[in-house]
């Protein structure tokens, strides 16, 4: 099984894969934290993700990086495919995070938006949220 994600954080990356390893060490989790490199990875699976999450605010990490874009990028690419899992937009900006959704949804994708409020909301609601998605 094979989850990709979109997201720039380190901190939340190393949370997202622990709570994934802890709950299914089989599964395979490839992330990116560029919206360029997210879309050049996607073109290369071989095989349908079981979960696609998507966060939108993206950052460099230092001034000489180019502009990472963001994950309306990522949604308008999704869109001119055709739909093979669920996904989960993480952003805390709920106007882009509304923009992705309507994007994906429109073009028949399974897909659904969750704020990321607390400290624990990866453990506390964003793992419940995707853990029907990750069933072997």
């Amino acid at each position: 099984m094979l989850v990709l994600m979109l997201e720039d954080d380190r901190d939340r990356l190393q949370r997202f894969a622990r709570i994934l390893h802890q709950h299914n060490g089989s599964l395979e989790f490839r992330h990116w934290r560029t919206a360029e490199s997210f879309i050049d990875g996607f073109k290369s699976i071989t095989q349908d993700p079981c979960l696609i999450c998507l966060d939108h605010d993206l950052f460099a990490y230092s001034p000489d990086e180019p502009d990472p874009g963001d994950g309306r990028d990522v949604a308008r690419f999704l869109a001119q495919n055709k739909p093979c899992c669920h996904i989960i937009i993480h952003s805390s900006n709920s106007y882009a995070a509304d923009s992705m959704l309507y994007t994906l949804l429109d073009a028949g994708w399974d897909a659904e938006k969750i704020a990321p409020l607390g400290s624990d909301w990866i453990e506390s609601f964003w793992w419940p949220t995707a853990k029907p998605w990750l069933t072997i």
